[in-house]
């Protein structure tokens, strides 16, 4: 579910981390956004698992390599029903990043800086030096990290 100012924009069906590589819990801050990119496993431990040359739509969520993006090569019926992903958040997309989709949608309507949250996966929660994730500690943790 979308929403900006407590107000809901749209519902988008994802798909998200398969059993074997669930999507991190917790809230994660766009870092980055590409309206295309490559995606090669072996750059984030997965070896020659994928290596997707023109990802559409694509915003990183994490330094180690979870991505909110576009994915047009799995079935639509995977969407709001199945996870597939190596712990990616996809959202249905067309090769080339045109039409009109929710991939692209959600690109166009998020900014570097964007909160994602992502709840009941079946993975840990993000650590807070991974990306910019430091909104999962509480006000006491972070303040035990800080130079005060």
């Amino acid at each position: 579910t979308v929403k900006r100012d407590g107000q809901t924009l749209k519902s988008i069906p994802i798909s998200g981390g398969s059993p074997d590589n669930p999507t991190y819990n917790g809230q994660m801050v766009i870092s980055e956004k590409f309206e295309q990119t490559r995606m090669d496993g072996s750059t984030v431990g997965f070896g020659g698992e994928y290596d997707i040359k023109d990802v559409p739509h694509a915003m990183r969520l994490s330094s180690s390599g979870t991505f909110i993006h576009g994915n047009y090569w799995g079935s639509p019926s995977i969407f709001g029903k199945a996870g597939t992903s190596h712990g990616c958040v996809g959202l249905r997309d067309q090769k080339g990043g045109g039409g009109d989709t929710p991939g692209k949608w959600f690109f166009n309507e998020s900014l570097v800086g964007d909160v994602v949250i992502v709840k009941n996966s079946h993975d840990q929660t993000v650590k807070p030096d991974n990306g910019l994730n430091g909104w999962n500690l509480s006000w006491s943790e972070w303040q035990q990290g800080s130079a005060v």
